[in-house]
């Protein structure tokens, strides 16, 4: 059913802001989860709990000053960032939060996902080469060739899905998971192996570590933002953070059901035959938010875990192990939809 355009414009100003916010709620768990790691309390001294520290970051960076260097390209220079953060922001208008609640459910939506995070390559890389620096162009083009071919394993675990759920609309995989007893339906169950290589490709494609090469401060001073400063070093900032977050939105969404309640099939006809439909839709985006939670921790833990692989390590998983059992797994799916349909 399509929503009214002034209730769909306010879905998406609430969604726009919610990932703003979330952006900083990020910041500040992973600095006290890495900090429990570490044995350290992590910020505990700006607000209650050190819980306003991120804010006060944020207000650090509007007054800091905005450096360009005088060989770059100013325009390409500045446009990169904006890019980065559009493309974040766009990335959940095809997200189902609950039942109903999605600004747009287009018949391809899962395309749109893989197109939006594509681009996003672009927006590094253009920083990098901007910048003049030979630091932050080494830092752009690891990121296009790791994303690039990380891409190629995260297209393949999307297709296996898309193969089960028979659509490539976002809500339609997420409703074909709802066939099985309890949470047996869920991808993960039916696609072991292709949630698996979608959560490894996910961690490659966000940049987050043991992926990070791209920044790898140790090596690059800071990658391919190396050369930014104040808000525009804060726009990659948020990009990132806002990247961790809607990955964990899709590997919710795509294989542990999405906003799906486990055995919700047992109550939930009781729920809408007594009118309380909107109670069930609260529900269902605690839920999400509940599984979003759980891998946005797994992130900050495999970060604090794991150290980073070595160039030539990273592109012999990428090529020789992820992307051929990405396609065996594949291949395995359509065999076994076929001759499912076949029987059935």
């Amino acid at each position: 059913m399509d929503l009214p355009l002034w209730l769909t414009a306010i879905i998406a100003f609430l969604i726009i802001n919610f990932m703003l916010v979330s952006a900083s709620v990020l910041v500040f768990a992973e600095r006290k989860v890495s900090g429990y790691i570490q044995n350290r309390p992590g910020p505990n001294r700006v607000g209650p709990f050190g819980f306003l520290q991120p804010f006060a970051d944020v207000a650090k960076l509007l007054f800091k000053e905005d450096i360009v260097p005088e060989a770059s390209s100013k325009f390409i220079h500045s446009l990169a960032p904006i890019l980065m953060v559009i493309i974040a922001m766009s990335v959940p208008a095809v997200i189902p939060f609950a039942r109903g609640f999605v600004i747009a459910d287009p018949d391809v939506g899962v395309l749109v996902i893989l197109a939006l995070t594509s681009i996003a390559v672009y927006g590094v890389t253009l920083a990098g080469w901007s910048s003049n620096s030979k630091y932050s162009l080494l830092g752009g083009l690891r990121s296009s060739a790791q994303m690039i071919s990380y891409e190629l394993s995260m297209g393949l675990a999307v297709v296996s899905v898309v193969l089960i759920a028979g659509s490539l609309s976002v809500v339609d995989i997420v409703e074909s998971q709802a066939d099985g007893w309890a949470v047996l339906g869920w991808n993960v169950f039916r696609n072991p192996i292709g949630a698996i290589i979608f959560i490894v490709t996910a961690f490659a494609e966000t940049n987050r570590a043991p992926f990070d090469l791209p920044e790898a401060e140790q090596e690059l001073v800071g990658g391919y933002h190396t050369e930014y400063s104040g808000m525009k070093f804060g726009m990659f900032f948020l990009a990132e953070y806002v990247n961790w977050f809607v990955a964990s939105f899709v590997i919710a969404t795509l294989f542990f059901g999405g906003y799906l309640i486990p055995f919700e099939p047992l109550f939930a006809d009781a729920f809408y035959a007594n009118g309380f439909g909107w109670l069930l839709g609260i529900l269902q985006f605690l839920c999400l938010m509940a599984k979003v939670a759980f891998f946005a921790f797994l992130f900050i833990w495999v970060r604090w875990t794991l150290p980073r692989f070595k160039y030539n390590q990273l592109m012999t998983i990428g090529w020789k192990y992820l992307l051929p059992i990405a396609l065996v797994n594949t291949l395995v799916i359509a065999l076994g939809v076929a001759i499912f349909q076949t029987i059935f």
